[in-house]
């Protein structure tokens, strides 16, 4: 039998008979591995250990201990575990698909009657008993028509259309745990029993059409969580809670912030008090950004499509784009406009009007650009996914030689920002040169280098991410960890030497001749919308004195005190504090509750006692003691924390 080489992660080499898999390398190293083993990393491929390797590899054997892959399997079996529970006791349901996803997974089905809460208790119950049993996992490769014979016996309609779809030349893969099969494409564990049997939660079902479709029949979705430890389960369990009372939506009611309605599907209502929000946050990047270096902009929100055509965006996301077709006086056809998507192609327009000179490299173009983006409705999500929304964009124009510099100049820039917003944790992506690409080897070894050094010489790591980068260049992701460890991508940072090419920009370079510039688009928040509905849940509505709308109120204890709560109101609203005065005919405790509930920061007090004493009663969000202050050390006070942290 022919012989294959393969190599392990300490470098060593051993010899087997090809066909080999995973199990027998494992059982050849050690008893202990074997017994341990979970699946395999074969070139860099998660592997089934069932699995035979026909030729030469680089292997390693993955354990419980592995994370990554340990996870994936315990949310993959899941799903098919969950799949057999249903049919079991509904076996006139039809399965259909059910991929892993974060944190756990969903499986579609298609039943005439809808699950309820009380079938998912009954579902988790059997799934419990199937991981039980531990009843075995095993794998076959059919041919295409001995498959579609056995879906068409078994009666699962939507099995033979997923084989259809299935590429000529990949492999049928058939898995059966215990005597229930599914078409896939694995890897999965051995047996049921590897599947943690208390670390698995089903948390709710929805409507989804099938392969996402609104033409085609429309499932049930039961979705799952799945984690290695029932330890980790009540964390991330507690973590929906929390994030639940921290929703961005509900907050927004309670602190009149904005709305949305139907008329506006994706687009936002902003009330005094989210507009305030809204408007403190861009004059802060405003200072941020003219202190930086940037020079600001406008560009217009309705475009012709000869430069959307030009700068390609007509072709690669016209589906995204909101189209405005005009009749033009005197024109033969309608004048088809776009409203932009992005401000990149407009200011490369900014850029071109006139001669630039090497001299005048890097220039920073800034925008608070508003754009317009078609979102599916089903995939709106307050003010976090929306039709129209306004970026806090911006646009380096540099040489390749500049690009290093102006790289770390950004990320250091973009730190001070996170860290003024209270966001101390988040971390840096780097995702290189794809399969299909654009550009030499060696331009391509410089793009990545340069930006990778940037990342090292503001003072941070970064993780890689292969493949990931757009066709023309790297770039550069930053994601944040907010207070409940959720992760949000929101800063970015992409070279690109491909739009300057394609909408004919050049600079005068030193030696007199025409040269194209490197483009590095820029952002930190991404946008305003998603950046304030992520401060929201972040700060649980509890957002910084300096940011938060309503900052101070006065309230009366008694109606006499009312000229003093004025003068107070006075006095604070002088000192730059966005203060308000309560005198409605109400109990103090009263007052105290709404604006709690409203997330003002601080509620100052006054009655006949504080009029004497020319003091108020301080009462700050969350705590339940209070503080007497004088006047004038309420009043500077205040004043200090109602500072911007660029200003303060």
């Amino acid at each position: 039998m022919a012989q294959i080489s393969l190599t392990f992660p300490d470098g060593n080499k051993r010899s087997f008979d090809a066909g080999v898999t995973p199990a027998e390398v494992a059982a050849s190293i050690a008893p202990s591995l074997a017994k341990a083993a979970i699946s395999a990393q074969v070139n860099g491929q998660h592997w089934d250990l069932q699995w035979p390797i026909l030729s030469d590899a680089t292997v390693s054997i993955n354990t419980m201990k592995d994370d990554g892959p340990a996870l994936e399997l315990i949310r993959h079996d899941c799903a098919h575990i969950m799949a057999r529970a249903v049919q079991e006791i509904w076996p006139d349901v039809k399965v259909t698909i059910g991929p892993v996803r974060d944190y756990g997974w969903f499986y579609d089905f298609d039943r005439a009657e809808p699950f309820t809460p009380e079938d998912l208790g009954q579902i988790e119950a059997r799934m419990k008993q199937i991981i039980n049993a531990r009843d075995p996992v095993r794998t076959e490769v059919w041919d295409r028509a001995r498959a579609r014979k056995y879906y068409e016996d078994q009666g699962e309609p939507y099995k033979i259309e997923l084989l259809d779809r299935i590429p000529a030349d990949q492999d049928i893969r058939m898995y059966w745990h215990g005597n229930w099969q599914d078409l896939c494409r694995g890897p999965h564990f051995q047996h049921t029993g590897q599947v943690p049997a208390d670390a698995f939660k089903l948390t709710h079902v929805a409507g989804a059409y099938w392969l996402g479709d609104s033409s085609r029949p429309m499932l049930q979705r039961i979705y799952g969580l799945a984690f290695k430890n029932r330890e980790d389960l009540k964390a991330h369990m507690h973590m929906l809670e929390e994030a639940a009372k921290r929703d961005h939506r509900k907050l927004g009611r309670e602190m009149g912030l904005f709305h949305m309605q139907e008329e506006a599907p994706g687009q936002v209502f902003w009330h005094p008090n989210g507009w305030t929000i809204y408007t403190t946050l861009q004059d802060y990047m405003r200072r941020r950004q003219r202190a930086d270096g940037y020079v600001e902009v406008n560009t217009p929100q309705v475009v012709n499509r000869k430069l959307w055509e030009a700068s390609g965006h007509w072709e690669n996301y016209r589906e995204n784009m909101f189209i405005v077709e005009v009749d033009e006086e005197g024109a033969k056809d309608k004048v088809i406009n776009a409203l932009k998507p992005m401000n990149c192609p407009c200011h490369v327009q900014i850029f071109n009007q006139g001669i630039k000179s090497y001299r005048d490299l890097p220039l920073r173009i800034a925008e608070f650009g508003s754009c317009a983006r078609y979102e599916p409705s089903g995939a709106l999500h307050g003010i976090m996914r929306v039709r129209g929304f306004t970026q806090d964009d911006a646009h380096i124009f540099c040489t390749l030689d500049q690009v290093e510099a102006e790289s770390q100049k950004f990320i250091e820039f973009l730190a001070r920002i996170y860290a003024d917003l209270g966001f101390d944790k988040w971390r840096i992506k780097l995702s290189t040169r794809p399969e299909k690409r654009v550009g030499s080897e060696e331009m391509w070894d410089r793009m990545e280098a340069a930006m990778a050094n940037a990342v090292t010489a503001a003072g941070h790591a970064y993780e890689i991410f292969p493949g990931e980068g757009a066709f023309y260049a790297p770039k550069l992701e930053f994601v944040l960890t907010d207070a409940i460890g959720r992760d949000w991508q929101c800063g970015t940072l992409q070279l690109d030497p491909n739009l300057p090419e394609r909408l004919d920009a050049a600079y005068i370079g030193e030696d007199g001749a025409r040269h194209r510039p490197f483009m590095l688009h820029r952002a930190v928040l991404g946008s305003f919308e998603r950046f304030i509905g992520i401060l929201i849940e972040n700060h649980a509505g509890k957002l910084p004195f300096w940011l938060a709308p309503r900052q101070v109120v006065v309230a009366s204890i008694v109606s006499d005190a009312d000229p003093f709560v004025e003068e107070v109101t006075a006095a604070l609203v002088a000192a730059g504090v966005r203060a308000e005065a309560d005198l409605r005919n109400e109990k103090i405790n009263y007052k105290v509750r709404e604006h709690s509930v409203g997330k003002v920061p601080a509620i100052l007090a006054v009655g006949m006692k504080e009029v004497e004493e020319r003091t108020v009663s301080v009462r700050r969000l969350g705590e339940t003691r209070t503080e007497t202050m004088s006047l004038e050390a309420a009043v500077a006070e205040f004043g200090r924390l109602a500072l911007p942290p660029d200003m303060g």
